[in-house]
């Protein structure tokens, strides 16, 4: 997935890296750009299976940024991308929206437009506002659509043990029971300093997944790479989610996967030790995880 964080100032309103808005004198050379940037990229031997639009289309802080109205997104896909795809034969997905959960009606304004919701395969998000849920309303209202959770940060200054908690009951757990076809953290490596990171607006505590130490080479793992390895370890690609119950704030969620493999991630969301019954038809077993804890079960 290709995610472009700003156009080339020379296209924006305001001639910076940070904020802005792209300028609609250069809306079709944009286009050009990401038609350029996805086969130059095949021509490297490297597939872009998607593209978002903007991310966090929303937020002018980041360096770099760029601001792009719901109204904006709408007209620069409808007019100027989705045809420099087609006409250039490009297949790959464009994703609408990529930003947090507190503005469904995001994606929904633009998926309101038939002309638009043609040329897209859905919408993705963030969480740093907003209830998870959100991506089930935009699945409840275009169902034929996909919704995909593509950014969450850990700091560095962070609890191990309450994010691994908060991202996968939110995360793990209560994306894909909204429909999500994914979920990614961010990110996925950076150096004991949290390098590298761009200055006057970069994330300078966002802590990878893997902290790779620059003076000796000695690799870490972080809170991000457990809260993945639960899932991405044995729910491999081409799994179905199936249905499961919630009870006791033991937030969970249930897979099949391609070799008919049963996938139970459970996280604990109590402050004390709880025991619960695993059932299918009409076998069952009993288990606990103690407070907070994290448990990934296969049959």
């Amino acid at each position: 997935m290709g995610s472009p964080w700003s156009a080339p100032v020379w296209m924006k309103t305001n001639n910076d890296a940070k904020g802005g808005n792209l300028n609609p004198t250069y809306y079709s050379v944009y286009a050009n750009y990401f038609v350029k940037y996805i086969q130059q990229m095949a021509g490297e031997g490297i597939t872009i299976d998607a593209v978002t639009i903007q991310n966090e289309p929303e937020n002018p802080g980041n360096t770099p940024s760029m601001v792009m109205t719901s109204d904006q997104q709408n007209d620069f896909v409808k007019n100027f991308l989705g045809p420099a795809f087609q006409n250039a034969n490009i297949k790959t997905k464009i994703i609408l929206y990529d930003h947090n959960c507190d503005h469904p009606n995001y994606p929904i304004s633009i998926l309101n437009d038939a002309t638009t919701r043609a040329l897209v395969d859905g919408s993705a998000f963030h969480m740093y506002l907003g209830d998870i849920s959100a991506m089930g309303t935009v699945h409840t209202a275009y169902p034929d659509k996909n919704v995909y959770f593509t950014e969450q940060w850990t700091s560095g200054s962070g609890s191990f043990g309450g994010d691994l908690r908060w991202h996968v009951k939110n995360l793990i757990v209560g994306a894909p029971r909204n429909w999500s076809r994914n979920v990614l953290e961010w990110n996925l490596a950076a150096d004991q300093n949290f390098n590298p990171h761009t200055s006057n607006g970069g994330c300078t505590e966002c802590q990878g997944a893997l902290t790779v130490n620059n003076s000796t080479g000695a690799v870490t793992r972080n809170v991000s790479y457990y809260i993945i390895a639960h899932a991405s370890k044995f729910v491999r690609p081409g799994s179905v989610r199936v249905a499961s119950t919630i009870g006791e704030n033991l937030y969970n969620v249930a897979f099949i996967t391609p070799d008919k493999k049963k996938v139970l991630i459970v996280v604990n969301d109590n402050d004390n030790t709880q025991n619960f019954t695993i059932g299918i038809k009409n076998y069952s077993v009993i288990t606990s995880l103690p407070a907070g804890a994290v448990g990934t079960y296969v049959w």
